[in-house]
């Protein structure tokens, strides 16, 4: 099999539920070789970010409902923040940059008292 052949695939399903003015009020999620039964799964918030092949772009999507949270909008963006540095090394094994993401991530987390503050 050559390197680029695709052997499987999966489908990513997002359902958004929208109320009169068309603001979430329940974001649903699967992916087909997650749960065979087409079961999605509800969560508060979403983040994708598609990089476009040939326009070299990023296209986002960012959704939360209408009973998220500061302080689980905190959270989620201080995860997100995190799993961004370890991406981008993994990606790219630029340590030095990743350690730099990894530390505005800290200081997020410690800001927005999602992690306790450190004593230095």
């Amino acid at each position: 099999m050559e390197a680029n052949e695709i052997a499987n695939t999966s489908d990513i399903t997002i359902r958004v539920g929208l109320d009169k003015e068309r603001v979430p009020v329940k974001i649903e999620w699967s992916a087909s070789d997650m749960h065979k039964d087409g079961k999605l799964e509800e969560c508060k918030a979403l983040a994708v970010a598609l990089f476009d092949k040939e326009h070299r772009d990023t296209l986002r999507i960012d959704l939360w409902t209408k009973e998220m949270q500061v302080q689980e909008m905190d959270r989620f963006v201080y995860q997100t923040l995190r799993s961004l540095s370890q991406t981008y090394f993994r990606a790219t094994q630029n340590k030095k940059m990743a350690e730099e993401m990894a530390k505005f991530a800290h200081y997020f987390g410690e800001e927005t008292e999602i992690i306790p503050k450190t004593t230095t």
